[in-house]
């Protein structure tokens, strides 16, 4: 079961404080909301801004980002990690892209530089989806709020994270759902008037042939290509056709990944700021949309 709750705080602190020498120095953090990250054997969390262009990062030894997506059975990991958090203001109108982690330094013009021990409060959860055009808020049939125990085929993956909620070898987005996209199911294809929609039900036409043993020209893992008569369609959706191939398998599934990373320095310690906790913001990376693959066993 999964409850979620993000709460997001933009960085936006305006501090002025004057050096010995008697110059007066304006620093303002109003960062956005994500960060960037990079490093291979060293992990460097961090984001800029420009007008004024400033930077701020933090620094964690012997540590990786794919440390950080090694999520436990119940989708989530945490951990905090001793760190060093910089901050930078620059004469440099532009930033270059490879500020942090490149091989060879950009030549920028630093005009602070002041830096703090921290913790890296750090907080990973996965969400996975069948991206099946169905909700998965929706896919709890049975209404207890837990999308791990609505498993329609009964094949081990709940539907939430099943391409194919009935199992029959259609994928659940080709039996129209919602052919009105409303995100309401009350107009779900129902082919043989059984009250039950097509994308839940194993035998789609009600002819007594599950919808997966139509493949009567090819053993392919997909009745939709089984055609009788093309002036009906496949034989799936053709209750006077019934000859039956009994299938032995079913078709490989692939369930979208998303990460979410989100950061919190705590003990912060700079000239112009002491702060307990510094709400970094989430991670913004490629890395964070990934997909697995499975096939159920029949």
């Amino acid at each position: 079961m999964r409850k979620l709750f993000f709460v997001f705080i933009s960085i936006s602190l305006l501090n002025v404080y004057s050096c010995d020498d008697g110059d007066i120095i304006t620093v303002e953090l109003d960062f956005g909301d994500t960060f960037k990250a990079c490093g291979e054997s060293d992990l460097v969390l961090y984001k800029t801004k420009e007008d004024p262009s400033e930077s701020l990062s933090i620094f964690i030894s012997n540590y990786t980002l794919a440390s950080i997506l090694k999520v436990g059975d119940d989708n989530t990991f945490s951990t905090n990690k001793s760190a060093t958090l910089f901050y930078r203001t620059y004469s440099d109108a532009t930033l270059p892209n490879d500020l942090f982690c490149s091989d060879i330094p950009p030549n920028v013009n630093i005009t602070l530089d002041e830096s703090s021990s921290c913790t890296a409060e750090i907080n990973t959860v996965l969400v996975e989806d069948d991206n099946d055009n169905v909700l998965a808020l929706l896919e709890d049939i049975n209404g207890n709020g837990d999308l791990e125990d609505d498993d329609t085929d009964d094949d081990g993956l709940p539907n939430y994270i099943d391409m194919d909620d009935d199992g029959d070898n259609i994928l659940t987005k080709d039996e129209n759902p919602d052919p009105n996209g409303d995100g309401v199911f009350d107009d779900a294809q129902d082919t043989d008037g059984d009250s039950i929609p097509d994308y839940l039900d194993a035998d789609d036409d009600g002819d007594g042939v599950d919808t997966r043993d139509e493949e009567n020209d090819s053993q392919d893992k997909n009745p939709a290509n089984d055609i009788t008569n093309s002036e009906v369609g496949a034989d799936y959706l053709n209750p006077d056709v019934a000859t039956t191939v009994v299938a032995t398998a079913y078709r490989e599934h692939t369930i979208i990944q998303t990460y979410t990373v989100s950061l919190i320095a705590n003990g912060v310690s700079l000239s112009f700021l002491s702060q307990e906790a510094l709400d970094f913001g989430t991670l913004s990376d490629s890395v964070l949309s990934s997909s697995r693959k499975v096939t159920p066993t029949f």
